[in-house]
């Protein structure tokens, strides 16, 4: 997106400084790389960094109104709402496609956002991977509102441990040895103390749980909530001592309930020149007659399982539960990331904020990226693929 930096890149590129840089990773780490990693980070340019803190800020708007909480109540089904929420979410991520408007000009269109915590260990650490193998102009940094590594560490710790020894907080999935992203819990584990701890070891008494480290059984009395509902119903036969829907001691970071309400449910209250429009299915009296410019999107699914990208009436006919599918208009990628052979490569930004429980509003910290030359982004539709995948984003500063 920024010529004379792309340029510049693509020419002192080559795959042995990449296959460098790869096994850097898996000598840091070894066994954790589950994902590709793309060959470049993405460069954006000030005017449109400028565009997307603008749709961030048009979106956490809305999330701070008084009746939000009120509008999302009917987000969270009622065998997963989880006891003790907490007034806003501890974690905000919002995925936006990089598009043209009508005069050429890039600009953001809002894909998804969610309530939940994403990669915030593993993107500072592969921001430091990229600088150390590849080149990256001084101006150009991960982080946002001037803060530096140390800074970075400070701010989550104080979320995530807050005054807590780091030793009674957990990292909260199920299998963690088995999940794609466990090099992010093993990077948060170096940064911040916490141990991953799997749904199925932890032991509740009462109304206290706990996990065993070295043979002690450890009080567990803050959770780094990164366990969704829809992974646990993968497991329907799992016996455990403690459910996730339990009353117990202690303090969720990134409380479960804030997955349901921020997510594809709040797409319809949102209005920004950089948000496509948005309908429940089910508010819907007439289907749009131009079908092929949406995106049928069910409301309760994860990594873009069920999406739909080429609708029909037929489609949305036989739904018989249309209050759990949003109708959005599709967002045409606009492929940005020039390839060291000229071939151009579609472009997604993430941007990751934290939420102080006394913060009037999110700060955001850093950044993702992901690379596609499929139809959409993610795995299934860029395998065998090079200059795909995950990234980071170094922002003009």
């Amino acid at each position: 997106m920024v010529s004379e930096i792309r340029k510049k890149y693509n020419e002192s590129f080559t795959v042995e400084k990449y296959d460098a840089f790869i096994a850097s990773i898996k000598s840091d780490y070894p066994e954790k790389l589950d994902f590709r990693v793309a060959e470049t980070p993405v460069f954006v340019p000030k005017d449109l960094k400028i565009k997307v803190l603008q749709a961030c800020n048009d979106i956490i708007d809305v999330l701070v109104k008084d009746d939000f909480k009120t509008k999302t109540e009917a987000a969270i089904p009622l065998n997963q709402k989880v006891p003790n929420e907490n007034n806003h979410p501890s974690f905000l991520a919002i995925d936006f496609a990089v598009c043209r408007d009508e005069n050429g000009v890039l600009n953001p269109q809002l894909i998804e956002l969610q309530g939940f915590p994403s990669l915030f260990g593993y993107q500072n650490y592969i921001a430091k991977k990229y600088r150390e193998f590849f080149e990256v102009p001084e101006n150009y940094i991960h982080f946002f509102n001037r803060i530096d590594e140390k800074n970075y560490v400070t701010e989550l710790k104080k979320l995530i441990v807050a005054d807590e020894n780091p030793e009674n907080c957990i990292l909260l999935e199920i299998f963690p040895e088995k999940q794609k992203t466990r090099i992010d819990f093993a990077i948060t584990k170096d940064m911040i103390g916490i141990e991953a701890v799997c749904y199925t070891k932890i032991i509740k008494e009462g109304r206290q749980i706990f996990y065993e480290k070295d043979g002690r059984k450890i009080q567990i009395k803050r959770i780094y909530n990164r366990l969704i509902f829809d992974e646990l119903e993968q497991y329907p036969d799992i016996e455990t001592s403690f459910k996730m829907t339990d009353d117990v001691d202690i303090v969720w970071v990134a409380h479960p309930n804030w997955f349901f309400r921020i997510s594809k449910y709040t797409l319809p209250l949102l209005n920004s020149p950089y948000v496509p429009k948005s309908h429940f299915l089910s508010d819907l009296k007439d289907f749009p007659t131009d079908l092929e410019n949406y995106v049928l999107k069910p409301l309760y699914s994860f990594a873009g399982s069920g999406v739909k990208i080429n609708v029909t009436n037929a489609d949305l006919a036989e739904i018989t539960d249309k209050e759990n599918y949003l109708l959005q208009r599709k967002v045409k990628y606009e492929p940005v990331i020039e390839d060291p052979e000229g071939k151009l490569i579609k472009c997604e930004l993430r941007m990751l904020y934290i939420w102080h429980e006394d913060s009037p509003r999110p700060k955001l910290l850093t950044n993702l990226a992901r690379l596609s030359r499929g139809e959409m982004i993610g795995v299934n539709f860029n395998k065998n693929f090079d200059w795909v995948g995950g990234t980071v984003g170094f922002y003009e500063m």
